[in-house]
């Protein structure tokens, strides 16, 4: 931000963000030493501006670098930039953000295109699905990141379509494993084009290492670490490709022994890859999968190991393909350059936000007295609910009970679609109060990569009206 601290901001606003951002412009200016300066047009809300309103409003009576509109802003920009003859630009949609918007800007954004680690994403006991089923579970796989997919076969039974099911995946352009022991299933995928077999052991390590195939080698049982040295050796004196998975276990059954074996496995053979079977965690323990997934990543990063094997099966894990693509993203950067995954990405913060801009009782207070017209604000502040328009303002814990203070005081004349669109936001303000999350009315709570946007009210408004002319 060095070389930007001579620079002179201006700021515009609406009445009711007035006092806020001046808060936020002198933190700027204590701070960073930016010269900013703030014109509050004649709107109550900021978030209702309009390019042509601004520019039929504005008056520039000095030079100023840059303009920073609400991030809500409609509108071309070029034409006010064009106007004003002062480069302008949309700000972020929370002006609390503007400490980090304007002082990370010219901060390199950091490279999570890079990953050392393959995904071979499981569809689970595929002879049980239709061909759409699988077809629709491989695509969504390839789609949240996975490199490879695994056919999942059913121990015990032998599927006569798994070649079939093999080429019309790899026909989709896709790359694929087989989970099998039974020779037949393998044999078949392997000639329908499979590159790799889950798994090779003492049982079956004989036939398989004559198919033209790469395989993972484990261990006859978890805690058996001489069988997998043999047949380690014995892949080896074979010459036929192949990755070793020492077998993670879940918790309770033994997981902190089975991470010292990945760690032994590496020591003992620095030059194989490994594959760690991570949906034993993922599946097998009964908290959200996003934060498992990346404590996961990390441990993989920095042991050298090069593939997982994951699955979504359980509700928990739905989406758990997409989160370790994420975390592999965001742990190589941070491995690679020895720095702590940190500040990087939050789009696996998805229960809690990763920061709070939190008002003040002096600002809530502030904020519904300059409030002057009949549409209601609705904040989700210090523990409590507030509920606020030029009649009133009521604060609490149950949406219920303040909207029936609000009824008995302005009376029942609303409409149904206004209540409907203050059920919906008092319920995401309550949402958010629970999880301790951000809530700005109009506004997506933030979910991280989960997030779903929203068309806030005003614009489905203004999409009416110019559908409308």
């Amino acid at each position: 931000m060095s070389n930007r601290s001579n620079e002179r901001i201006l700021f515009i606003t609406g009445r009711l963000a007035e006092p806020a951002l001046r808060q936020v412009s002198d933190r700027l200016q204590e701070r960073w030493s930016l010269d900013c300066e703030i014109t509050v047009l004649n709107v109550t809300v900021a978030a209702l501006m309009h390019t042509k309103l601004i520019a039929n409003r504005l008056h520039l009576n000095e030079q100023f670098d840059r303009v920073i509109l609400p991030g809500w802003c409609q509108g071309d920009i070029r034409e006010l930039t064009e106007k004003f003859g002062v480069p302008f630009e949309r700000g972020p949609k929370d002006l609390y953000d503007l400490p980090t918007y304007l002082t990370e800007a010219e901060r390199e954004p950091p490279d999570l295109s890079r990953y050392s680690i393959d995904i071979i994403a499981e569809i689970n006991h595929a002879p049980q699905m239709s061909w759409p089923e699988i077809e629709a579970l491989a695509i969504r796989y390839r789609d949240s990141g996975a490199d490879v997919i695994d056919v999942g076969c059913i121990p015990g039974e032998s599927w006569n379509e798994v070649g079939e099911t093999v080429r019309r995946l790899k026909d989709l352009g896709l790359r694929i494993s087989i989970d099998s022991f039974d020779r037949a299933e393998v044999e078949q995928a392997v000639r329908a084009g499979a590159e790799l077999v889950l798994s090779a052991n003492s049982e079956n390590r004989e036939w398989l290492s004559q198919l033209d195939v790469e395989a993972v080698v484990i261990p006859d049982t978890p805690d058996d670490w001489e069988s997998l040295e043999q047949s380690v050796e014995f892949y080896r004196s074979q010459q036929r490709p192949f990755r070793i998975d020492p077998i993670v276990e879940p918790i309770g059954c033994g997981f902190a022994n089975s991470l010292q074996r990945y760690w032994q496995a590496r020591q003992q053979w620095p030059d194989l890859s490994i594959m760690m079977g991570i949906g034993n965690l993922t599946e097998l323990s009964e908290v959200d999968s996003a934060g498992v997934n990346f404590l996961l990543a990390g441990y993989c990063e920095e042991l050298g190991i090069g593939s997982v094997l994951t699955t979504e099966v359980i509700n928990w894990c739905r989406s758990a393909v997409a989160e370790f693509d994420l975390a592999r993203r965001t742990i190589h950067h941070a491995v690679t350059r020895n720095v702590p995954p940190k500040h990087l990405d939050s789009s696996l913060v998805m229960l809690r936000d990763p920061k709070l801009h939190n008002l003040s009782d002096k600002e809530i207070q502030q904020l519904a007295a300059a409030i002057k017209d009949r549409n209601f604000r609705i904040l989700a502040e210090g523990e409590q609910l507030h509920l606020m328009n030029a009649g009133g303002h009521w604060n609490g814990t149950d949406p219920f009970e303040m909207f029936d203070q609000m009824l008995a005081e302005q009376g029942s004349d609303i409409e149904a679609s206004h209540a409907f669109y203050l059920g919906y936001e008092m319920c995401k303000a309550m949402t958010a109060l629970t999880l301790g999350k951000q809530y700005r009315q109009d506004q997506a709570l933030d979910w991280g990569f989960l997030t779903i946007p929203e068309v806030s009210a005003h614009e489905r408004r203004r999409s009416e009206e110019s559908q409308d002319e």
